[in-house]
């Protein structure tokens, strides 16, 4: 899967999520602190990324805790396959 493609993948989703376009400008917020993902959302998220990729216990949320990160842990996955 391209970068490009993960990267604008991510954003849709995490934006879809957090009800805010705000993601896409701050990116490197922590989503938790912010108040955009809560304890139900960080578990929706690896769920909605790919459920056979990412089980929500298999990262820590400070792995996970914002947009850069998400993409980060999305893309290192794809690329080990």
């Amino acid at each position: 899967m391209a970068e490009n493609s993960v990267e604008e993948r991510m954003l849709e989703l995490i934006e879809e999520i957090c009800d805010d376009e705000i993601i896409r400008e701050e990116r490197d917020a922590d989503l938790f602190e912010e108040g955009l993902l809560d304890s139900m959302a960080g578990v929706e998220l690896p769920v909605a990324i790919d459920p056979s990729n990412i089980a929500p216990t298999a990262v820590e949320r400070e792995e996970m805790n914002s947009v850069n990160k998400i993409i980060y842990q999305v893309q290192i996955r794809y690329d080990a396959q």
